[in-house]
């Protein structure tokens, strides 16, 4: 009978509490004379029978204003103990001045106050009785998925609460470090302590943790996230409580736990001064700024209240989506979307005197190894050349600032993405010496999370495939960093620089990809499939080293790097060749690339990049199919 109300519409159950509500005042009003009379009913009484009918002719309008009615039964909380207590005490105060005025004499006067308590308790009762009906017959008809909550703090509570309404989790228990809330419980459930966390999994039944620890810090969420690895549940977050606040996001929405949440570390706040400096009020262009590194840096940008913001990029769709993105973002500011090469001087010279650009950040670069190793005459073009002829645009319209982004590849480079990097290095620390006004700072970072063709999102692409997961070798490590702290040290590198600087951005501990690629299969609830786990769910695959890939990347040539005043920001110590002979070689270069000649090209590439240690395998294919040696 309960389930067909409940298919009723929302104005029919209104309909129908109201009846309810009809019925049961006159009821608790009836209640409290007999208790008043000790059960004896007083002949008296009986020519006023009629104001046991009458009171719900005030008490439901008074309802209806205060809301009542248009609570929703099964998130019904505390609070509407607070609005029937005013309406019951409103309806006593009319029911009193209807006895005066209509001078029902016999009546017994206390009975009011008696009144009062059952219609509170009738009234509100009702709610909780239903609301409770409700939930049980929500979860008979959707099974819901047992959890386990870590943190019980008040983002566990809340997550709790609403998870209790909802149709898709039932929490089983609490887990926390707290000492002091062991053995405590929150609405029946009980406080544990991280070490009965085996023990819980498998009394409970639970197929997922969830953790509700927004406030906690990175690091401390990260050794949170390594003690669970080896319970093989998946686990999944609230979102931060910078969105929770914000209210962008609710308690109830959990996302998967994400490898930045493993390898994420504390920010350090940024300098204001140091974002602001080339950014405030100037007119800055991003060159690739559709890419995963210049779309962040556009994010980035716009925050700093630039006058202009110009948008280079050489994919449309891609220039097309960051730049919808950002006028969303900053609707107030002027962004300028324009498609082209880095490698066309004209058309950035008119670009950059057109908008008066006063700050450049050149993150255009081919990046992916193994595609720039076998397409080396290509990769050169745009990543050396095209940095030379931005640079020589800069300088002739009279950019103030000219920022490149560089990569820890570049430092003895074993691949022609890395030895174009630092041929563009050189190029611009060769500008700086013949003493150009326009100040070149080149920053060199490591790895970046999420970014197109990082290993992180190819190995979840393959967890949920299925697997298997597959990484070139099993000693492989690398240096990771979010993309957003990646951008935003990179704006404050850019403004500390004189001229001619190597920044090198602290990139924490390196990562054994190996161990990565674990805890990502653990961390969803899968076993990795190996010698000691033959049943297990996803095989890791070593297929070798790919063309011009290093085992391990170093992010420094020489021995020595100056702090700055920036704590994970350090300043290298790196030769340099003079203007004359770069020149030389370039031409040289120049002439192997315009030729196609990608053998010249490749041997001028080493010449002029002294510590390049090429790999073996490094082939062009046009040439290699041409049957060009």
């Amino acid at each position: 009978m309960l389930e067909k109300l409940l298919s009723f519409s929302r104005h029919h159950k209104m309909a129908l509490l109201m009846l309810m509500d009809a019925l049961l005042l006159p009821l608790a009003l009836w209640s409290a004379v007999v208790l008043r009379l000790g059960g004896v009913w007083d002949p008296k009484l009986d020519p006023y029978l009629w104001i046991f009918i009458v009171p719900p002719l005030w008490v439901l309008p008074i309802f209806i204003h205060l809301g009542l009615y248009r609570a929703v039964l099964k998130y019904v909380d505390d609070k509407i103990v607070a609005t029937v207590f005013w309406g019951v005490t409103l309806a006593v105060l009319v029911l009193t001045a209807v006895i005066v005025l209509a001078r029902v004499t016999p009546f017994p006067r206390s009975s009011v106050i008696i009144f009062w308590v059952f219609a509170m308790a009738y009234i509100g009762g009702s709610r909780f009785v239903l609301r409770g009906l409700i939930r049980r017959i929500d979860a008979v008809d959707a099974p819901r998925e047992p959890v386990l909550i870590y943190g019980a703090g008040r983002a566990g509570i809340q997550l709790m609460l609403a998870l209790q309404a909802g149709r898709e989790y039932r929490p089983m228990a609490f887990v926390d470090d707290n000492p002091d809330l062991w053995r405590r419980t929150f609405r029946g459930l009980a406080v544990h302590p991280p070490r009965e966390l085996p023990a819980l999994l498998a009394e409970t039944g639970a197929r997922a943790i969830l953790l509700a620890i927004p406030s906690a810090s990175l690091s401390r969420q990260r050794q949170i996230l390594e003690s669970l690895e080896s319970l093989r549940v998946p686990i999944k977050r609230l979102p931060g409580m910078a969105d929770l606040v914000s209210g962008e996001v609710r308690v109830e929405e959990l996302k998967p736990v994400s490898i930045e949440d493993l390898l994420g570390r504390d920010p350090v706040p940024p300098r204001p001064e140091l974002l602001s400096a080339n950014l405030a009020g100037k007119s800055v262009l991003v060159t690739g700024a559709g890419g995963s590194i210049g779309s962040e840096l556009c994010r980035q940008i716009v925050r700093q209240q630039p006058v202009r913001l110009v948008l280079y990029e050489l994919s449309e769709y891609a220039l097309y989506a960051v730049e919808q993105e950002l006028r969303a973002l900053a609707p107030g500011l002027e962004i300028v979307p324009l498609l082209g090469s880095v490698t066309d001087g004209a058309r950035l010279c008119s670009v950059m005197q057109a908008f008066a650009v006063e700050t450049v950040y050149h993150a255009a670069a081919y990046k992916h190894v193994p595609m720039v190793e076998h397409n080396p005459v290509a990769g050169i073009v745009n990543n050396a050349f095209g940095t030379d002829v931005c640079a020589a645009a800069a300088e002739t319209c009279g950019v103030a600032t000219f920022v490149l982004i560089s990569t820890d590849k570049a430092v003895r480079p074993t691949n022609v993405m890395g030895a174009t990097k630092r041929l563009a290095e050189l190029a611009l620390q060769a500008r700086h010496a013949e003493g150009s006004r326009t100040r070149f700072v080149m920053v060199r970072f490591g790895n970046v999370l999420g970014s197109s063709g990082s290993v992180v999102p190819l190995f979840q692409r393959q967890i949920a495939a299925g697997g298997p997961v597959t990484l070139t070798h099993p000693d492989i490590t690398r240096y990771f960093m979010t993309i957003p702290e990646a951008a935003q040290l990179v704006i404050q590198a850019g403004a500390m620089g004189q001229g001619g600087d190597v920044f090198v951005l602290d990139m924490g501990e390196p990562v054994r990809i190996l161990d990565l690629a674990r805890r990502m299969i653990h961390l969803s609830g899968l076993e990795v499939k190996d010698d000691s786990h033959p049943h297990g769910d996803i095989e890791i695959r070593c297929t070798g080293l790919r063309p011009g890939e290093k085992l391990y990347e170093e992010l420094l040539i020489g021995d020595d790097a100056v702090p700055t005043d920036h704590p994970r920001i350090l300043r290298a110590q790196e030769y340099h060749l003079s203007a004359q002979l770069l020149t030389a070689h370039m031409a040289v270069l120049r002439e192997a690339c315009d030729r196609l000649d990608a053998a010249a090209a490749f041997a001028c590439l080493q010449q002029v990049v002294h510590e390049f240690c090429a790999a073996e395998v490094t082939a062009d294919w046009v040439a290699g199919a041409t049957g060009v040696h």
